[in-house]
């Protein structure tokens, strides 16, 4: 299954149907009376959180969603038939936009939630509805509501407790498929990953869910690469991997790209709480890891992790720093000391 995070939708509603003008005549009944009955009820569009998908593919291939109209009253006061409501099903962590890609409707993080997006027209009276004492023979109707369209946008946000953060080739699949059943392509070329991945990861008997997004290069937030568009499956995370190549020319350097980026795509995902980590320190003698994890701190200004996804070393002590930290923002709402560069 192709994944897939953002969409355009168009949805209507019903219109309500139209009442009926009819009187009643049966034989041997001299005043049968107005008799015309309301037209029935638009159908809605909903939208309802189900647990049986992670992407949004589905609506690549279906882009309108149309509820039925009423059905217009009829003689002997009948109503008309409401009409058929329409539900479309999203995946959790899914946004609703209105048309202008800004403006957020509803964030529906939850399974089982149902949002009201166009709600159908009501039925026209009939001219039963209209008789009085002093008008005993209406001749009018109404019409019924006509129903609401519009233009919306589904953004799918992973819902997921940490999330990985770094330039191409830092390892981050390779993490992720150390810690976690998650199978992501690992190759040894730039941008290997092309969509974020979940995995489930497990550590002293506990687990959190981590996102791995592709990788970021300088110039990202202007969409250079594959821009700055999947930076969205890290703004639920509580706290961030960044993942530096330990075999890179200069750490410090590759820090900083990561960092500007992240300020550039959104300044609350940069003050989010962030582990630093130098990677693939299995090809590094102890002098080189020495030499660039002082120039890593330096540059970060934070104790800095080091790690080999591939040998396994520093991961279980990193895996702990990180369900500390995700325990710590379930239970605190906001740092009294955010992150800071």
């Amino acid at each position: 299954m192709k994944f897939l995070d953002l969409a355009k939708v168009h949805i209507r509603s019903g219109g309500g149907g139209s009442g009926c003008v009819s009187f009643r005549r049966e034989k041997f009944i001299e005043y049968g009376g107005p008799d015309g009955g309301d037209g029935g009820r638009g159908g809605d569009v909903w939208v309802e959180v189900v647990d049986s998908l992670n992407t949004l593919i589905d609506f690549r291939f279906q882009q309108h969603f149309f509820a039925n109209s009423g059905q217009p009253g009829m003689g002997q006061g009948r109503t008309g038939k409401d009409g058929a409501s329409v539900t479309l099903r999203v995946p959790v962590g899914t946004e609703i936009l209105d048309e202008d890609q800004e403006t957020v409707i509803a964030d529906l993080t939850e399974l089982g939630q149902r949002l009201l997006l166009a709600k159908g027209g009501n039925g026209g009276w009939g001219n039963l509805q209209f008789k009085s004492a002093t008008n005993q023979a209406p001749r009018r109707a109404n019409s019924g509501q006509p129903g609401v369209e519009r233009t919306i946008w589904l953004r799918l946000k992973l819902i997921a407790d940490a999330g990985l953060a770094g330039l191409p080739n830092a390892g981050k699949s390779t993490f992720l498929a150390a810690t976690s059943n998650a199978r992501p392509k690992i190759a040894d070329y730039p941008f290997t990953t092309l969509h974020p991945n979940l995995g489930v990861v497990g550590i002293d008997g506990r687990e959190f869910v981590m996102a791995d997004i592709p990788g970021l290069i300088e110039g990202a937030s202007e969409g250079r690469g594959l821009g700055d568009q999947f930076l969205g499956h890290v703004e639920r995370c509580a706290v961030l991997l960044q993942l530096v190549d330990g075999t890179a020319d200069d750490v410090a350097e590759d820090w900083r790209i990561i960092d500007t980026e992240l300020d550039a795509y959104s300044h609350d995902v940069a003050l989010k709480p962030r582990i630093i980590a130098l990677n693939k320190i299995d090809a590094l003698d102890e002098e080189e890891r020495a030499e660039k994890r002082a120039a890593l701190e330096a540059a970060c200004g934070r104790e800095v992790h080091m790690i080999s996804a591939v040998s396994g070393e520093g991961m279980p002590a990193i895996l702990r720093a990180l369900l500390a930290r995700i325990d710590k923002g379930k239970h605190v709402e906001q740092d009294d000391e955010p992150w800071q560069p």
